[in-house]
């Protein structure tokens, strides 16, 4: 009798124990990543106060490219090409009367550009920074570049003096440097042209723009109409689901691709998260009564819905048009994807290369999640070999 007792006592004290320790659901501990497929890249780098993600992303997308064609690890001179766009990109303005952009942004057609016509320089040769700091401030450099090109593009000039480019040349090379004409590297002496060409050996011709708008024909290209595709770099024009594929054969072929994105959406987070939250049917598994989750604060809204896996809207095209012909979609930073994940509920997600040093939890690293992608993309560089051979040949590539 004793010894039934003591059974008893000691499965009652089992129970208590699993009633004080229910199952923990898998959403209740934030978001957990396991990686499916990555890709190598270079170092995470720091665009710090500068308008020049577009800058640090294609060239970390090179990098990479250069690591998988097998030619070592590189490390690029952002700051080059910024010197010889934001050149070229004021020239334009003044050939425009000052009714074109001018601003700090850029595409990754400006980085193809500079490679073609000027070459490429990597960073010991053009660190990019002579104001005394260790990453690039640009707050004071865009501010004198801009007053000094509107002053000539929009002022009342009957006729332009043939020095003012000198003039503009040199705002640019007190801020960052004066773009070498030659340089050593490893022992040997390059130009901008030559280190391109011989040193790295990448083809820009390999490499396309791909986007996704109704406003154009599929399997056409067009210039995506925002203010920093100021060249009208052209873009193919694909079916969203098509060029969700692409991004997927390509990750899991061995590729990256820089990414241009919206990311002023509450669903991207400043630590690492890049969701597209279904606000009603998040709202009813964060734990929350309708009463509290009514009175929250929309920042409040907000970390909740992205601190965990929660339902996501389903995204389609409509959705995309609207939100690119409404301004809800903008045009807002450039990125390097080089891998998938999942998180605890097998959800798929983008890892993605941000250049904005080692912030957010997970070190300069984000997790963007396929409906994030699906609705926000911009456009994507990649090359043309990363495509599924039945959407090359719908593009005839």
């Amino acid at each position: 009798m004793n010894k039934l007792i003591a059974l008893l006592a000691v499965c009652v004290c089992a129970g208590n124990v699993g009633a004080k320790n229910p199952k923990k659901d898998k959403t209740e501990e934030g978001f957990v990543f396991t990686t499916v497929k990555e890709n190598p890249i270079t170092s995470i780098k720091d665009q710090n106060q500068s308008s020049t993600c577009w800058s640090f992303s294609a060239i970390g997308f090179l990098e990479s490219e250069l690591l998988r064609l097998g030619k070592g690890e590189f490390d690029l001179s952002e700051m080059f090409v910024v010197h010889k766009t934001m050149e070229d990109r004021a020239v334009n303005y003044v050939r425009y009367h000052g009714d074109a952009s001018f601003s700090p942004g850029g595409s990754f057609s400006d980085i193809v550009y500079c490679y073609e016509n000027y070459g490429m320089v990597p960073q010991e040769a053009m660190p990019g920074i002579m104001y005394g700091d260790s990453l690039p401030v640009h707050n004071e450099l865009d501010a004198v570049a801009e007053a000094y090109v509107k002053a000539i593009g929009k002022g009342k000039l009957k006729k332009l003096s043939p020095v003012w480019k000198q003039g503009l040349s040199a705002i640019y090379d007190t801020y960052l440097g004066a773009c070498p004409k030659e340089f050593s590297y490893k022992g040997k002496t390059y130009t901008p042209r030559t280190f391109a060409d011989e040193a790295l050996g990448l083809n820009m011709d390999d490499y396309v723009s791909l986007t996704s708008y109704t406003h154009h024909p599929f399997y056409k290209a067009f210039n995506v109409e925002v203010q920093d595709n100021w060249r009208n770099a052209l873009s193919y024009n694909l079916p969203i689901d098509e060029l969700i594929a692409v991004m997927d054969n390509a990750v899991e072929k061995g590729y990256t691709f820089a990414w241009g994105a919206d990311v002023s959406e509450d669903g991207f987070t400043r630590d690492g998260i890049g969701v597209c939250p279904n606000a009603e049917k998040g709202a009813e598994l964060t734990g929350s009564d309708m009463a509290r989750w009514l009175g929250l604060s929309k920042a409040d809204k907000r970390k909740e819905l992205t601190s965990k896996p929660l339902p996501e809207i389903e995204v389609t095209q409509e959705m995309r048009q609207e939100a690119f012909d409404n301004w809800e979609t903008t045009d807002d930073h450039g990125m390097l994807v080089y891998g998938i994940a999942k998180d605890q509920n097998g959800k798929e997600y983008y890892m993605v290369k941000n250049s904005w040093g080692f912030s957010g939890k997970y070190k300069g690293i984000w997790y963007v999640s396929k409906a994030f992608a699906k609705y926000k993309t911009m456009n994507i560089l990649v090359h043309k070999d990363a495509l599924p051979s039945d959407i090359a040949k719908k593009l005839g590539l």
